[in-house]
Formats: structure tokens, C-alpha cells, sequence
């Protein structure tokens, strides 16, 4: 069968003792005995030789897992190979018998069969149903051409040749396994069928090494072939090959001693043995081609040992499995994977050419070129980007204005005041800004320009008004000139805070541009990449094109190192690391063909090797050799590198183009079928996650994926679950399922838009330390992340192929012990490897035309019951309440609907079925709707309607909304961009148009695009748009946002920082580091990423500071670059995720919004905030506010329980009544707007930190860290147990005192009417938050959070239903003691931050300054003159000091209150903990508080501690507190001041005459369904005859009613003069004709305990006078009614 040949041509035999040999029996105790001798042997002979010798070869290990690597001696000398002989039997025989042999500490693996040496490339077979690891492809038929043989030879396999002279024998089994080969230049990266006319060039000539064996080395493996363990294998397969073999080259000579060598065929020990394969036939045809070798490799060390000599003729191989050729088919190693070769070829647009060496990077490298040129959906992306971008010339003024518009919105209607406002405007050449006053409703900016251009110009007919523009000083911002002045955003805020308004007139030519794009900018290419490196990436470091370059490079080097002979071990573990580092470059995916291949070569670089020219001859031996028929038998080293390369190379081509189009671009030559007619099945196969984590290792047993198809957000089958498997190492970490995932769906049922969804989830591990407690309850499995695919590219083709998908984990999920791959990201990347099947033609979805002859019906022609309803799921608010009962009736009645247009998305929403069948009729329903208003059609942009035609039909009805209301719902847009299946749509160029002509929305579009780089599924997503609109916006606006991308990182870490330190170091860290920012505006200014109109030209270091909460904010305050405006502050927060705070103040803001368009002006404050970053973003600060906590804590720590802290605050900085009156106004209004946004959208966490209160009145909330109802814990109890905050200091301000007047009922009629006005919108609040559904934000994730709000409004009741609902609302806030009690906790939380204010603020809660001696001049005497008893607005006596100052002659009296008194005490006690002050009275009296004999003796204790104190030390009696408490206030100075106040008049209204009644009360009359409706509102202006304040409540009757049958009545209001009731009395059963019979007769009565209810008043009212159809609501004033006996008790 085989012969072996020296290099001399002489046939070399087999000891003839061989034959005995094999048929002794060797058994494992004879082997033991056998190395015990050996061992003692060995260990002798190292004693006794020669150091010097340079000959010996010594068996090295270089890896644990390779303990089956082997090193045999070389043969220098006959006698010394003679002296080893008995030791390499016994080791021999010990690693045949050692059963752990190379699986010792290898992961569990599945069996998987060792890959056999097959044209230098990994090649191999698996049992039927079994895959083997990762390698992407197989080619078909493959021709070569071989050099000749030598004459004598005679075997079918080439041999390798190694240091002992020993040939490798080969095997010749056949697999259905892929062939990578690896072809020169431009073919590495794929296997594939070689054509007949391409030569096969493998690199360099191969070193020639004779196949020398002298009779002493085949001793040895007669040995083996001895032993049990051969005989229990049995005979080779290669005897049986050979046979056949022979049958067809019957020409070929064989040894009769072949059998002497291929006897050692079943030396395979590797633990993943590969199975026996019969009838496989190798035929081989001679060729004339010499010049190409064949280059083979056995797989495991015995094979390498053992391998035979190849035939080395000219022959052409064809391969067949069990008698089935595989020519013509691309065979894979996946079921459903066929990586076809015409894709690679078409990419590189040429044919392989001849390649002589391995480090040719010219050609390497052919695939290292831009991968964006590859993936087609990107270069069509960015060319329609590009084509975007025409449309918007550089030198339009129209669309490129390169400066801020200032936002319209519409106007408010302060107070009723009148329109007219004062404006200011600074002209050029004019020393005096030029004012005047102008009507804000009806004067346009033009007519602004005009009136300003009159001191200007005489003649205005030689001006062009068009070329002025009006900028608002301190922002860079121009009005809009065709819009009216008084419905810009900032005249409004002007108006508002009763400011001054300030303009700028200035020309085009003038104004501030530098934010235009250039010409430059136009012809700039569109790159999606280039303008990425200065964004902070969460989730990976873009793999550079150089990076790989070096690597491979690297690489190259070193394998050429190995070739050469030059410390060969050394250079292979260099390899090695060099490999690994490209795996991890790539991914960290390590494809089993890299695998094998570095296992491969670690063996051969073992094997000994011998050269030609050092082969010992023996005496007599022919050293003549011919060189053209010598035998040049293949390194085996040299055929691993091969195959090494290869396996580099094709996971570079799988990594680049896993991301491409489905298809190959050869798509035209390919026959295509429409997808509606494809029957097959919808599967792929899930093959492996490479990059695991290595502490995910320990902390999770098993793992599954979760494969879900949906559509519309709904999944289209149930989910189905791969199974659990566990995790592999080789070079990092991977899970491998290898399962075929089959739905039962055909392809023509798929809607265009499916998408697979792939999660993650993995099962702890109980018995890990991340379980300490054995007893701990079985967690359920964790979701680690999760990835999607479009089923169809975005050019409608099936997904066919090899796809790695980038699923990324959280954070949370990356256990502590993980050893991260990236550094600093927040997110790691999973790799999934999933094949999908590779058919021979492409599927391609043709999108159907819209059905014709669609027929509207009138829904008046249905009967009544469906009918009613058809309308009540019409009047439902959008989809969220919709049954699959009520769809399908909608569905079905679809065509009666053609005349509620707002209804289309719930009929769309309702449709059954998406697939390519009933899309015609979905399209012409949408073609022949009429269109949408803007925000009704932004519903069609939510994720449950993926049809391209119908988000594209949306975007053009959104198509009319304007710049400044986009910008309002700007981040639902950016949001809605996660529902687009594809890059390109029509969203996201409406977005980017809008961009490109508006910079504001550009400059939000920029923050809002980088924030959602963050989300896991979708960021990488946000990349390529991100990437895309930097590319286009044009130089200036791209530098000015990298400006403020820099300035927000430069104060993160300064914020860390400052977070870090503790206690009075933090003050230092502040200053050192806003220091080193100020160098940041060194020659450069920079806009604020809150509003692009502000703009900073440096720190106001000193003023900078930070706030003593838990999350410490800076307070970063900015020198204005214009110097007409004032200076900018902001807070900057880091560890809070802000994107809760955007949503909650855009939905108030639009609140706002709509509340002016129903002509309810709330006042309500909004400010502006922005995330710019992961846990991390700015806030607007309001001026001149102060949060309830630190208002009520200067009356102490039970500061919250009192009612006056607010109303005194408010007075101290609004001293005259007319400001306090405005003060309380504004208080009302947004205390009203603030109760009713917080309860719709669910704020909670309201504490006394956290509610903010303006000097100008205006309330408002911050920090909105818990909504949509998820309440702050207190241990188990809610903190927040009331519906919103309203307590009693807040009714005080309402009321203007402790008891209730007709301002409160202004402040309920206020919250209802807002109520109600959002419950007409609440559609749209709906919309807007289910847009950000997938936003990641913790509290709006689910449908349960959009039904809070849904809830909230109360969406099936009528408004009069909805006032008594949120009336009860009211009235529950205000008695609640626990907003009281979690204020009063939540202050002494705060007690560790109490002292005395800073410098900014007032010293004593009473007085808005401080004032000091050397202002004031010094007290040279002091006492308490007398008391009054004052009425403001209830009885309290205050006390006169009298105070003279030195160089007065006349005292001065100051009027200060015992509270007062007692904050001085209290605040000297903390100035001065370490003196002795004087005692101070009292405060807890017996009785009375407020008597006059209380205030007797409260006057001499007063004066006898203020002489006490004016006597202390001077450091005490002359510090700052002292001398601001005893200045005059404003109070102090009027006249009443001193002469008393008066008690007001009507602050006890005096009790009627006999027989008299007083006030009115108002009425909501309505009538519908047989039912009348009478809501009792409001009662004012009560009398009582003993002037107390009455208990009320409400009876009524219809009359005539003589049995008082008809009695309805209200509950009981206690002690007021001014009641709301707002509830409902109701008679039923009434129809219209008999109600106008009949009288309403109401009474108003006083419920006593211990006499007779009292009557304070009534009203008849004929019912005939009012018109039932519709809702009366009116005021009737009260008097006597004499038709019932209206004393007596009921």
C-alpha cells in the first residue's frame, strides 16, 4: 500500500520483525512496567550527556490545553536513536493509555468531530444532524494542478515532512464541512468554488526535506502498533481507501510493505475524534501543470506524527460523499447558511491573482478599505442625505439664516390688563435707547422697525425695512418680522415678570451669522463617521482601518519569522496574541476555523523537523538527486499558517459584511421572486453569542434566547425559546446553540415591516457567591439585552446569510467581577451569530396598489344600537381603551367612519392583518381619507403602525406644523425615529429639513440625537443619524456644538468632583476647577446647550457655588457676551437621569399652551432643561425664588405646620398692598396650574424642597425625579398620600387669611376649568407619551403607566362631572396632614445644612437686606415704646420700638411682632453659640394668645431683653443681625404705621336686620338623557345674624311638590361665609315639557348641633326660563323664599 523513500531513492523496508510485533499484546500493566523503565532510563541519561550536544531535541509545552503535543529526538547517530528507543515506547504507550489525553482542562464541549486536512484549509465531517464550530462556507469542485511525482512514489497523499525525517501521513475521508482556501491577494476572506482555468498558487516555495525513516525509527511504531489499544481501534480506514484507490490508478506501484505505515491511520486522540466515513473515492486524472502544489496538513499531532506520503502527480481531484458529488452546490456549515462566492468577487470587482508570499498587504488589505462603501443601505442613506441637503443652498437667506429666531407662541392675556406695551430699543449712533409704546396684539415687528426707523430716516420710502431686523439684547435672537410683536416668547416673559423690554435694531448685514453654513459646506461629502470622534460613544471604539493594518501586519512579520526558522515557539505565541488581539479588535468573535487553525499550528511547531541538507546518509547511499522529479513534500508549518490566515481573512470578510444588504450586489444576473408567492417557511439558525463576559461565567448557569417576530409592536407568533445552554472558552468566551429556529409562517404572510427580535436571558447560577443564601428563594432568569433585524433590507429583498448582530448590555447587567473589553463604556457588546438560509434567487416584496372603488356610507344609516355604538368607540380617547371586541366591530364599520377624521388611527389601529393580501385595502383607506391635523396624525408615528405608506403619508399632513410648535414636540420626534424600519424614511427627512432651516431646532435636534445614543437596542441607530446631520449642518454649527459638548464634559468632571469631597474642601474644589474651565473661554465664546440664544464669553468664577442637596448641583454663573444683558445662571446636576424632568416640563409647557388657546392664562413659570449626557444635564435657574423649606424654616423647624409663612414672605417683598394683591394673584393663578399639571401627570416626591415660590407670587415645582404615580417610599408607606400639594399656608395666601372667601372659589373654578381643558387634549398627551415608550426613561415603560393618565382624566365624564371629581380632589389635598408631616420630616432631613444664609441672602426672614452699623449709624438708645393690636388680615398685636441713632434728634419707631422678636434670639443663638445672651420670654402661654393683658406683659419682657442686649458686648449688640432688625422697613414708614390700623371694615361683616338675607350663589343647570342636572357651585357673601360664621348647605325641590318628595341636598361646609360644594343634584325620570311646569326652589341653611337649622337665604327658579338643551351657568342672588316653612328642621 505505502512505501517510504529516502532522499537517495532507495526503497527503505520495515524491520521484519514488524509482523510479529503487531500481533503481541501489550496490556496496560506491561505499559506502566514499560515507562517505569523508561523514565529510569531517561533520567540516566540526562546525567551522562553531553551538554554541549546541539543535536537533541527537547519536547517543549506551551500551553496547558496542548498536552498532546509530542517531541521526538532526532536521529544524529544510529547508536544514540538506538539508546532512546525503549523510552519513546514507553511514553508512547503512556499517552495511549492516559484516558484525560488532551481533555484534561478543556471547557465541556459538545462532540464535535477534529477537522482533517483538506487543501490547507479547515475541512471536515460531523456525524448527521451535528454541526460543527464556526466556519462560514465550502466550496464546490476544485481543480489544481501538482507538481510530479517522485518516481517511487506511491500513495494518494502528500507527506509532511519534519526534523526526524518522518512523512505525515494524510487522511482521506470526506466531510460536507466548508473548505476555506487560502488564495492569494483578494480571496482570503471566503471559501468558494475554484474555476478549472484558475491556478492555485500557495506562498513561496516550499523547502524540500527527503522522507527519510531508518529501520531503528520504525521499531517505534511497531511498538505502538503492538499495544491493546491499537488492536482494540482496529484497521485504519486508509487501508480500505487504498484499495479503491488503486482500482482507478492501476498504474500506481506499491510497496509490499505498504501496510507498515498506514497502520498508524487511527492515531487520532484527540477527544473530539472524528467519525469513520466509507465510500469516499479520490480520483485523480494527470495534468501537464506543474506548477502548483497541493498543500496538505493532518489535523492532530498523531496524524501529523503518522502521516503518510502523498502522491505527488499532476491530477485533477474530485471529491464524492457516499456516491454523491458535490459539484456544483455550495455546501455550508450551517443548514440554512450558503454564503454564495459571486458576492465576494462582485465586491472586489476582480479575479484572485498569483500571489507569492503571505505578507503581500497590497492585496491583504483589499477588504480593509472603507466598509460605508460596502454596506449599500448606508451609501444609499447617505446619498439621499446628500440630496437633502441641495435643497438648501448656502447662499438662501431663507434657508440658511445662520442666526436664532426668536419662538412664537400665542399670547397671554395678563390680568385683562390692556395690550399696549412699552418698548425699548437701542439704536446705533444714539446714546439713549428710543421708547415708546406700541399695542402687542395688533402691531406687527415690521411696524416696530418702521416706528424705530422714524428717528433714523426722514424719508422711509429710500429704506428697505426688509433688510432691519430687531435682536433682543442679551441673546443672540432676532424677532420674526412678520409676526406680531407681543406673540414672541420673549415679549411674553417680559410681560410676565414685568420687566423692561429691550431691542436691538440692526441690519442683515450686521447681525451675528457665524452659524450659516458656507459654500464649502455644500460641497463637503456626506460622511457618517467623520464628525463622530469628539461624541462620547457608550458603546464601542470605532475598529480603525489602521488598528487592523497593524495588526495584520504584525502578523505577517511574525509568521514569516516561524518560516524562516527564527526561534520558531517564540514567534508562534506571538501569533497567536497577534490573532487574538484581531478577534478582539473584531468583536471578540473567534470563529472555530481560527480555532482549530491555532491549535493546528501550536502541534506542527512541536513536531521535530529535519532539513535536507543535515539528513545523515548511510555508506553506499546514491546522494544523487535529480531537482525537477526530486519529492518536495509541504511543511506542515507552512500548511497551518495557511490555513491560519485563511481563517484571519474570512472573519475579516464576515465582519464586514455582516452589516451589508442581504443580497449580493450582483443582484441583476440573479432570478428574483415576489415574496407573496414564496410558500417556504420563515427560519434561520442560531448559532453562537460571541464576547460573554467573563463574570458571567460564574454568575450564570445557562442562557436562552427568546426569538420573537413582531409587527406593529405586537409579536405575530408566540415567541419561541432556543434551548439553555452553558458557556465555552478559547480565547474568550462564547455561548453556542446551534439550533434551527423555524415559525410557522410562510414568507408571503410577513408584512414588509416584520422584525425579528432576539433577547437574551441568562439563569443564575444558585450555587455562585451571588447566591451566599441557600435558602434564598429561585430567581427568575435576568434579561441581558437584546437586538432586532428587519426580516426585508431597504430594498424590500429577504435577509438571506451570515449576520453578526450587536446586542448590548446595560451596565446593571455586566456583573462587578466582568472583566470589561472596552474601557469607560457604560455598555458592552454581545455578538450574535445568526444564518439565514441562501436561496438560489432573490425574494424581493413588491408593495401592492390601493384597492379601487372604496364606497363611504353615512353613519346616520346604521340603526340606532349600532349607531350609538359606532360613536361612543369613536369618542374614545385614542387606542389604549379599545377591546379586540370594539376593533373588530370598528374594522367592520370602517366605512361609516369616513366622516370622523380624527378617528383613521383607531381604524387603522383595528385592522386585522398586514400582510401583502389586505394591504390594498389599508392603502385606500388611507389614500382617500382627508388629512389629518398635525398632531392627530403624530399618533400614526407610534410604533404600533409600521407601514411605510402610513407613516409617510403622516409626515406629509405633519408636514403643516410650524418651526417653534416642532420644537415643542421635537423629542417624540426624535423618539418616533426608533419606529422607522430603515434609515432613510420620510421622518427623518422632515427632521432634517427642519434642521437644516432652523437653527434652534438643529441645535435641540443635536442634544436630543446624542442623549439617544445611550439606549441599548437603538443607539447605534442614533449614530448614523447623528452622523449624518453633522455632516450636513454646516462647519459653523458643528465647531459651536463641539464647543458646548466640550464645556458640559470640562464641568461633569468638575461636578464629580465636588460630588465627591465633603464638607468645606468642596468650596475649594469648586473655585480650583471652575478656574481651570475659565482658560476654556480663552479667545472663544460658547452658546449654552439650554437655549442656542444665550451666549457665554467666561466664568464669573467667585460667583460660582454649589447646592446642599443630596445630588450637590452646581451653580455655574456666565458673563453674557452681549453686554446688554444680564448674567446667565445655571445649575448643572450629575448622577440624576434629567430626561424625566425634559418630559414632565414639555408636558406641562404644552399644558401652558393649550390652557392660553382656551383663554386660561395660569401664569405658570417654565424653564428650560436639558440632559446632555447619561445621569447628567443643565437646568435653567429661576431668579429671585426660594423654595418652601427655606421660606417656612425661618419660622422654625415646625415651620410647615404654621398658615402664615408664605403670606408673609410674599409681603416682605411686596410691602404695598397693590403689589401684595398682584403677589397673591399670581399666586392663585399657578398654584391652580400647578395642582392640575402635577395630578395628571402623577408628580410624586412633593416635599417643601422641591415646590419653588417666586417674589413675584408665580409657584412652581422642580425636580421631577418620580411621576406617572410611582411614589417616593417611606419605608411601606407612601410618602406622598395626598392627590397633590395644596396645605394650609398655601390657602392662606388664596384665601388672604385663615378663613375661606370668594378667592378660593376663584382658585377651584381655576384648577376645574384647567382640568377640563385638558381633558378635551388628553389624546394627545396620550400620544406624546407613548412616543417614549422606548425611551428608557424607569417610570414610562408599559401601557399600566400610560393608563395612569388615562385614569387621570377621566376620560368617560362629562366636565360637570369632572369639576365635582377634581373638587373633591381639593378638598382631599387640603385636609391631608400628610403633605404637612412629609414637609416637616423632610426639614429636619435638612437641619445638617441649617445656618445662617450666605451673603445673596436676607439675614431675617422679614427683612429683604442686611444692613450693618457703618450704614445705618449707631444705637444709642433702644426700647419697646408700646403695642397695638392690628387686623392684617386677623387680630395680632405688634410692638413700637423706639430707636434713636446718634446724630438724630428724633427717634424712630420700627413696629416688629413677637415671632420677629424671637427669629432675632434664635439667629444670635447660632451666631453666637459660645456667649451668654440674655433670656429670652416665653412664648407658651395659658389661654389666649392674642389678649391684650398677654401683650401687657410680653412689652416689658420685650423691652427688658433688648436692654439686655444693647448692654452685652459690642460684638453681639453691634453685629448685623442687631442693626437690621432695628431698620426701618417699609411697613414702618406709613402713616398708619404709628397712629394703628384700623380693623377692615369688612373683615366681620355685621349681622343683618331682622328678617334679612345676603349673597348669592352660583348654578350649573343642564339637561340630558330624561335627567335634570343641578351642580350647586359656589355660595359668597353669607350673613348671619349673630355674625358667626355659619355652617351651610343647599336643599332644593321641584314644585309643586307637596309631599317634598323631591328634596335634594348637599353635604355641610363648616364655618364660612363663602362655601364650594360643587356637586351634583340630580332628578331623573323628567321630561322637558314637564320640567317647564315645574319651579326650582333652592334654600341655603345653617346646620346647627344645638338648635334649629338656620335659613340664610333662598332662590325660585321657573324652570320654563331656561333653555334645556343647553348648560346654564350664572350667579343668583339669595333671598327670602316663602313657599315651604323654611325654619323648620329637615
Amino acid at each position: 500500500m505505502a512505501q517510504l523513500s529516502s532522499s537517495n531513492g532507495l526503497k527503505q523496508r520495515s524491520s521484519p520483525s514488524l509482523g510479529t510485533a503487531r500481533t503481541k499484546d501489550v496490556d496496560k500493566e506491561e505499559a506502566l512496567q514499560m515507562e517505569a523503565e523508561a523514565l529510569a532510563k531517561m533520567q540516566k541519561d540526562k546525567q551522562t550527556s553531553e551538554s554541549s550536544s546541539s543535536t537533541r531535541q527537547k519536547a517543549q509545552t506551551h500551553n496547558k490545553l496542548d498536552h498532546d503535543l509530542m517531541a521526538f529526538p532526532e536521529s544524529v547517530a544510529k547508536k544514540r536513536v538506538e539508546d532512546k528507543l525503549s523510552t519513546v515506547d514507553v511514553e508512547l504507550e503512556k499517552l495511549l493509555l492516559d484516558e484525560s489525553f488532551e481533555s484534561s482542562d478543556l471547557p465541556a464541549l459538545p462532540a464535535t468531530p477534529v477537522l482533517s486536512p483538506s487543501f490547507s484549509s479547515p475541512f471536515y465531517i460531523r456525524p448527521t444532524g451535528q454541526r460543527g464550530l464556526w466556519t462560514p462556507g465550502l466550496p464546490g469542485p476544485v481543480t489544481c494542478t501538482l507538481p510530479p511525482p517522485y518516481p517511487s512514489a506511491s500513495y494518494s497523499k502528500q507527506a509532511g515532512v519534519f526534523q526526524n525525517g518522518f512523512h505525515l501521513s494524510m487522511s482521506t475521508y470526506q466531510s460536507t464541512e466548508p473548505v476555506y482556501l487560502s488564495l492569494p491577494g483578494r480571496s482570503q476572506y471566503i471559501s468558494y468554488p475554484l474555476v478549472t482555468t484558475i491556478p492555485f498558487h500557495p506562498r513561496g516555495s516550499l523547502p524540500m526535506y527527503p522522507p527519510t525513516l531508518t529501520p531503528e525509527m520504525a521499531k517505534v511504531f511497531d511498538k505502538i502498533a503492538s499495544t491493546s489499544e491499537f488492536l482494540k481501534n482496529g484497521k485504519s480506514s486508509t487501508d480500505l481507501e487504498m484499495s479503491g484507490f488503486k482500482s482507478v490508478v492501476p498504474n500506481l506501484s506499491t510497496s509490499e510493505n505498504s501496510s507498515d505505515i498506514s497502520k498508524f491511520d487511527w492515531l487520532d486522540l484527540d477527544p473530539l475524534s472524528k467519525p469513520k466515513v466509507d465510500n469516499v473515492e479520490f480520483l485523480c486524472n494527470a495534468e501537464d501543470d506543474a506548477k502548483v502544489t497541493l498543500s496538505t496538513v493532518a489535523e492532530d499531532p498523531w496524524e501529523a506524527v503518522l502521516l503518510e506520503e502523498k502522491l505527488l502527480v499532476t491530477c485533477h481531484c474530485e471529491r464524492t460523499v457516499n456516491g454523491k458529488s458535490t459539484s456544483g452546490a455550495t455546501v455550508t456549515r450551517s443548514h440554512s447558511l450558503n454564503i454564495r462566492a459571486t458576492q465576494l468577487a462582485k465586491l472586489q470587482g476582480q479575479t484572485p491573482q498569483q500571489d507569492n508570499g503571505t505578507t503581500s498587504l497590497a492585496t491583504d488589505n483589499v477588504l480593509l478599505q472603507d466598509t460605508e462603501g460596502q454596506n449599500q443601505e448606508l451609501a444609499a442613506f447617505c446619498q439621499a442625505v446628500t440630496k437633502l441637503r441641495t435643497k438648501f443652498p448656502y447662499n438662501s437667506q431663507d434657508t440658511n439664516p445662520g442666526f436664532v429666531l426668536s419662538p412664537v407662541m400665542l399670547q397671554r392675556n395678563i390680568n385683562g390688563e390692556n395690550a399696549s406695551i412699552k418698548v425699548s430699543i437701542e439704536i446705533e449712533g444714539f446714546q439713549q435707547p428710543v421708547i415708546f409704546t406700541c399695542d402687542a396684539v395688533s402691531s406687527p415687528v415690521e411696524l416696530i422697525i418702521m416706528q424705530a426707523l422714524c428717528w433714523v430716516h426722514d424719508d422711509l420710502n429710500e429704506v428697505n425695512i426688509s433688510s432691519y431686523i430687531l435682536k433682543v439684547c442679551g441673546q443672540e435672537e432676532v424677532l420674526q418680522n412678520k409676526h406680531c410683536v407681543g406673540s414672541h416668547e420673549y415679549i411674553q416673559n417680559c410681560r410676565k415678570w414685568d420687566s423692561e423690554i429691550k431691542l436691538q435694531l440692526l441690519t442683515h448685514s450686521v447681525v451675528c451669522r457665524d452659524l450659516a453654513r458656507t459654500e464649502e459646506d455644500d460641497r463637503t461629502p456626506t460622511n457618517l463617521t467623520k464628525h463622530l470622534h469628539k461624541i462620547e460613544n457608550p458603546f464601542r471604539e470605532i475598529i480603525s482601518r489602521h488598528s487592523v493594518e497593524e495588526l495584520l501586519k504584525s502578523y505577517h512579520m511574525h509568521t514569516d519569522m516561524i518560516l524562516k526558522n527564527e526561534n520558531q515557539h517564540k514567534a508562534v505565541d506571538q501569533v497567536i496574541k497577534v490573532v487574538r488581539k484581531i478577534c478582539y479588535t473584531l468583536d471578540g468573535v473567534e470563529t472555530q476555523a481560527i480555532t482549530d487553525s491555532v491549535k493546528k499550528l501550536r502541534r506542527a511547531v512541536n513536531l521535530p523537523r529535519h532539513k535536507s541538507t543535515e539528513v545523515s546518509l548511510k555508506p553506499g547511499d546514491d546522494t544523487s538527486t535529480s531537482s525537477a522529479g526530486s519529492l518536495q513534500p509541504e511543511n506542515p508549518v507552512q500548511v497551518s499558517i495557511d490555513q491560519l490566515t485563511a481563517a484571519v481573512y474570512a472573519l475579516l470578510h464576515l465582519h464586514l459584511n455582516s452589516g451589508c444588504s442581504s443580497s449580493n450586489s450582483a443582484t441583476k444576473t440573479r432570478s428574483i421572486k415576489e415574496a407573496w408567492t414564496a410558500t417556504e417557511h420563515l427560519q434561520f439558525t442560531i448559532f453562537a453569542a460571541h464576547g460573554i463576559h467573563a463574570g458571567w461565567v460564574s454568575n450564570y448557569e445557562k442562557y436562552y434566547l427568546v426569538c420573537s417576530l413582531t409587527h406593529n409592536g405586537k409579536d405575530l407568533f408566540k415567541p419561541v425559546q432556543s434551548k439553555k445552554v452553558g458557556t465555552y472558552k478559547n480565547f474568550f468566551y462564547l455561548i453556542k446553540w446551534d439550533e434551527l429556529i423555524i415559525f410557522p409562517i410562510q414568507i408571503s404572510q410577513l408584512p414588509l415591516e416584520s422584525v425579528l427580535c432576539l433577547t437574551l436571558f441568562g439563569i443564575l447560577n444558585q450555587s455562585s457567591g451571588s447566591s451566599p443564601d441557600s435558602n434564598k428563594q429561585r430567581k427568575g432568569p435576568e434579561m441581558l439585552g437584546e437586538v432586532s433585524l428587519p426580516l426585508f433590507d431597504f430594498r424590500r429583498l429577504l435577509t438571506c446569510g451570515t449576520k453578526l448582530l450587536h446586542l448590548w448590555t446595560s451596565s446593571h447587567v455586566i456583573p462587578a467581577s466582568a472583566t470589561t473589553h472596552k474601557r469607560g463604556n457604560l455598555m458592552e457588546r454581545i455578538v450574535l451569530q445568526v444564518d439565514f438560509p441562501s436561496l438560489a434567487f432573490d425574494i424581493v416584496y413588491k408593495v401592492p396598489q390601493a384597492a379601487t372603488g372604496l364606497v363611504h356610507r353615512s353613519v346616520e344609516t346604521l340603526e340606532k344600537n349600532v349607531k350609538e355604538r359606532l360613536l361612543a368607540i369613536l369618542a374614545k380617547d385614542g387606542t389604549l381603551g379599545l377591546s379586540k371586541g370594539d376593533k373588530e366591530f370598528l374594522w367592520e364599520k370602517r366605512h361609516y367612519c369616513h366622516g370622523h377624521e380624527n378617528s383613521l388611527p383607531k381604524i387603522l389601529a383595528s385592522a386585522p392583518h398586514w400582510d401583502w393580501g389586505s394591504l390594498p385595502e389599508i392603502y385606500s383607506l388611507l389614500q382617500q381619507w382627508p388629512p389629518l391635523p398635525p398632531l392627530t396624525a403624530l399618533e400614526l408615528l407610534d410604533s404600533k403602525f409600521a407601514d411605510q405608506k402610513v407613516r409617510t403619508t403622516a409626515v406629509n399632513w405633519i408636514e403643516a406644523i410650524s418651526d417653534d410648535e416642532l420644537t415643542d414636540f421635537l423629542p417624540q420626534f426624535v423618539q418616533a425615529l426608533k419606529y422607522e424600519t430603515y434609515l432613510d424614511s420620510s421622518l427623518f427627512r422632515f427632521i432634517l429639513t427642519r434642521a437644516l432651516g432652523n437653527i434652534r431646532i438643529a441645535h435641540y435636534m443635536y442634544w436630543l440625537l446624542k442623549d439617544t445614543l445611550h439606549d441599548a437596542k437603538f443607539g447605534v441607530k442614533y449614530e448614523h443619524i447623528l452622523g449624518a446631520f453633522l455632516s450636513v449642518c454646516g462647519k459653523g454649527l458643528r465647531e459651536e456644538l463641539e464647543k458646548q459638548t466640550r464645556m458640559v464634559q470640562l464641568l461633569g468632571v468638575i461636578a464629580e468632583k465636588v460630588k465627591q469631597t465633603s464638607g468645606s474642601s468642596r468650596q475649594v474644589v469648586l473655585q480650583s476647577g471652575m478656574e481651570r474651565i475659565q482658560s476654556f473661554f480663552i479667545k472663544k465664546k460658547c452658546r449654552l446647550p439650554l437655549n442656542p440664544s444665550l451666549v457665554a464669553k467666561e466664568l464669573n468664577v467667585k460667583a460660582c457655588s454649589f447646592f446642599n442637596s443630596n445630588a450637590v448641583p452646581l451653580k455655574v454663573t456666565l458673563v453674557n457676551a452681549d453686554p446688554l444683558g444680564e448674567e446667565i445662571n445655571v445649575m448643572f446636576k450629575v448622577g440624576e437621569d434629567l430626561r424625566q424632568d425634559m418630559l414632565a416640563l414639555q408636558m406641562i409647557k404644552i399644558m401652558d399652551k393649550i390652557w392660553l388657546q382656551g383663554g386660561l392664562d395660569l401664569r405658570m413659570v417654565l424653564f428650560k432643561c436639558l440632559s446632555t449626557g447619561k445621569d447628567r444635564g443643565m437646568v435653567e435657574l429661576v431668579p429671585a425664588s426660594d423654595t418652601l423649606r427655606k421660606i417656612q424654616v425661618e419660622y422654625g423647624v415646625t415651620g410647615s405646620f404654621k398658615d402664615k409663612p408664605l403670606a408673609e414672605w410674599l409681603r416682605k417683598y411686596n410691602p404695598t398692598e397693590e403689589e401684595y394683591e398682584k403677589a397673591s394673584e399670581n399666586f392663585i393663578y399657578s398654584c391652580a396650574g400647578c395642582c392640575v399639571a402635577t395630578y395628571i401627570l402623577g408628580i410624586c416626591d412633593r416635599h417643601n424642597d422641591n415646590i419653588m415660590l417666586r417674589t413675584t407670587g408665580h409657584m412652581f415645582h422642580i425636580d421631577f425625579g418620580k411621576f406617572l404615580g410611582h411614589a417616593q417610599m417611606f419605608g411601606s408607606f407612601k410618602r406622598d398620600r395626598a392627590p397633590f400639594v395644596l396645605t394650609s399656608d398655601m390657602a392662606y395666601v388664596i384665601n388672604g387669611g385663615e378663613k375661606s372667601t370668594i378667592r378660593f372659589q376663584l382658585f377651584v373654578d381655576l384648577c376645574c376649568q384647567a382640568y377640563n381643558l385638558i381633558r378635551k387634549q388628553a389624546n394627545l398627551f396620550l400620544n406624546l407619551l407613548s412616543l417614549m415608550l422606548a425611551s428608557g426613561l424607569p417610570e414610562l415603560t408599559g401601557v399600566q403607566d400610560l393608563k395612569y393618565v388615562q385614569d387621570a382624566l377621566q376620560p368617560q365624564t362629562t366636565d360637570a362631572e369632572a369639576t365635582i371629581f377634581f373638587t373633591r380632589l381639593i378638598e382631599s389635598s387640603l385636609g391631608s396632614v400628610a403633605t404637612k408631616f412629609n414637609f416637616f420630616i423632610h426639614s429636619l432631613a435638612h437641619l445638617r445644612f441649617s445656618g445662617l444664609p450666605s451673603n445673596d441672602e436676607p439675614i431675617l426672614s422679614f427683612s429683604p437686606k442686611t444692613y450693618s452699623l457703618r450704614q445705618d449709624g449707631r444705637i444709642k438708645e433702644v426700647s419697646v415704646f408700646t403695642y397695638q393690636k392690628r387686623y392684617n388680615p386677623d387680630k395680632h398685636y405688634i410692638y413700637a420700638v423706639r430707636v434713636l441713632r446718634e446724630g438724630q434728634v428724633e427717634p424712630t419707631f420700627v413696629f416688629r411682632t413677637f415671632d420677629e422678636f424671637q427669629e432675632l434670639h434664635n439667629k444670635l443663638s447660632i451666631r453666637f453659640p459660645l456667649w451668654r445672651l440674655p433670656g429670652f420670654p416665653n412664648k407658651m402661654v395659658l389661654g389666649r394668645t392674642h389678649i391684650k393683658d398677654v401683650a401687657a406683659r410680653r412689652k416689658v419682657e420685650l423691652n427688658s431683653y433688648i436692654q439686655s442686649l444693647m448692654n452685652s458686648s459690642a460684638e453681639v449688640s453691634e453685629c448685623d443681625l442687631v442693626y437690621t432688625f432695628f431698620h426701618p422697613l417699609l411697613r414702618d414708614d406709613k402713616a398708619e404705621g404709628i397712629d394703628g390700623i384700623a380693623k377692615p371694615a369688612d373683615a366681620s361683616p355685621s349681622s343683618p336686620t331682622s328678617g334679612k338675607v345676603g349673597g348669592e350663589v352660583k348654578l350649573c343647570i343642564s339637561y340630558r338623557n330624561g335627567t335634570l342636572f343641578i351642580m350647586v357651585m359656589h355660595i359668597k357673601d353669607l350673613v348671619t345674624e349673630d355674625g358667626a360664621d355659619p355652617n351651610p348647605y343647599v336643599k332644593t325641590y321641584l314644585l309643586p311638590d307637596a309631599n317634598k318628595t323631591s328634596k335634594c341636598k348637599t353635604r355641610i361646609t363648616r364655618k364660612t361665609r363663602n362655601p364650594t360644594f360643587n356637586e351634583m343634584l340630580v332628578y331623573s325620570g323628567y321630561s322637558k315639557e314637564s320640567l317647564k311646569q315645574k319651579d326650582l326652589q333652592l334654600s341655603v341653611l345653617s346646620a346647627e348641633s344645638l338648635r334649629e337649622n338656620v335659613f340664610l337665604g333662598g332662590v325660585t327658579l321657573p324652570l320654563k326660563d331656561f333653555n334645556l338643551s343647553k348648560e346654564t351657568v350664572n350667579w343668583y342672588r339669595l333671598t327670602a323664599v316663602p313657599h315651604l316653612n323654611l325654619y323648620s328642621r329637615q
